[in-house]
């Protein structure tokens, strides 16, 4: 016995013990810089992309909401609630955007987890104001027949979001260059970098990059005649990028800047009307949103196509929306080829 344990002294001492049971890191194992690496958690999948470009291997950034995901009716787990309860830095879009999460940030933020809605640094515009389908002065001024409209559909039409500020800043990649000026502000705030100037660095650069990105889809645009720079969409999500490009947004499905919204029989027929009279020839569709009352109504309209954009989610790995930039240019291209 005292032989063993003169060996078992002598292990230690070299440094050579092994367990093969034990699943315990040696020391040159332990991923000793990635724990002392600040923890950022960020609500939606593109502002995700935006934080992890700005802040590179400064940080370990963790997005709650996976691609394809509709942000209006998400719901978080209680791993995820957890996540967003330990960060050191929680990024959320704001303007009720998030609209399945707003407890659990709000409830992260009472217990001490600096926050910072992105939205809260770009000049916002009000619900409607890119081109609302019904403004309530159109409202106001139209006459309706009890045939036309019942009490039901107007209920409805109550229902939909038509106040308070458009949530959807990030289709301008412009007003998202101002987002990540006040989110790097917020973070040297708020996280203690090993590095500030690299993150300085490449927040500048990407700013940079999103510059360049506004200039190529100008230039995309400018191949659209004007009287056919018009938008309708699933839901209320353009007007940033049709106050930035000049487009009018003629109608949306959903009047709503939320797909938890619906849309009456009513309402739908009044926009095929509408489509008809202004010739429109594509319609968009949101690829993390269902396509089915824009196929309806497509089908009520003729010659008009259903294009598919990236709206509130970027695409998965490797497709041609993958990153924020990606996205972007490539919303920019496929309504440009549909109305050009």
């Amino acid at each position: 016995m005292l032989s063993l344990g003169l060996a078992a002294c002598g292990s230690d001492e070299a440094g050579v013990v092994e367990d093969s049971t034990s699943n315990a890191p040696s020391e040159t194992d332990a991923p000793a810089a990635d724990a002392a690496l600040p923890n950022i958690v960020v609500t939606t999948n593109i502002l995700g992309d935006v934080v992890e470009q700005v802040v590179g291997d400064a940080a370990e950034v963790v997005t709650i909401m996976p691609v394809g995901t509709d942000p209006h009716d998400f719901q978080a787990s209680a791993q995820e609630v957890d996540v967003m309860y330990n960060a050191d830095a929680l990024i959320v879009n704001g303007a009720a955007f998030e609209e399945g999460l707003l407890d659990v940030i709000e409830g992260a933020e009472s217990e001490g987890v600096p926050t910072f809605e992105a939205i809260s640094v770009v000049d916002t515009l009000e619900f409607g104001e890119g081109g609302d389908k019904h403004s309530d002065e159109e409202h106001s001024d139209e006459e309706h027949s009890d045939e036309e409209h019942s009490d039901e559909e107007h209920s409805d039409h109550d229902d939909h979001g038509h106040s308070g500020a458009d949530p959807h800043f990030f289709t301008d990649p412009m007003r998202m260059a101002a987002a990540v000026d006040g989110i790097v502000d917020f973070l040297f705030e708020e996280v203690a970098f090993t590095d500030p100037a690299a993150v300085e660095a490449s927040a500048n650069a990407y700013i940079a990059e999103l510059t360049a990105l506004d200039a190529d889809v100008v230039s995309l645009v400018e191949s659209i005649p004007e009287e056919r720079r018009v938008l309708v969409t699933n839901h209320e999500v353009f007007g940033y990028f049709a106050e930035r490009y000049g487009f009018k947004v003629v109608g949306a499905v959903i009047p709503s800047s939320s797909t938890t919204d619906s849309a009456s029989a009513g309402e739908l027929a009044e926009l095929a009307e509408k489509i008809e009279a202004e010739g429109v020839p594509a319609i968009f569709a949101d690829t993390s949103s269902s396509d089915d009352l824009i196929d309806a109504l497509a089908g009520e309209v003729d010659d008009v196509t259903v294009v598919e954009l990236y709206s509130e989610s970027l695409g998965e790995p490797g497709s041609d929306g993958a990153t924020y930039v990606d996205m972007v240019l490539t919303n920019a291209q496929r309504i440009t080829s549909a109305l050009a």
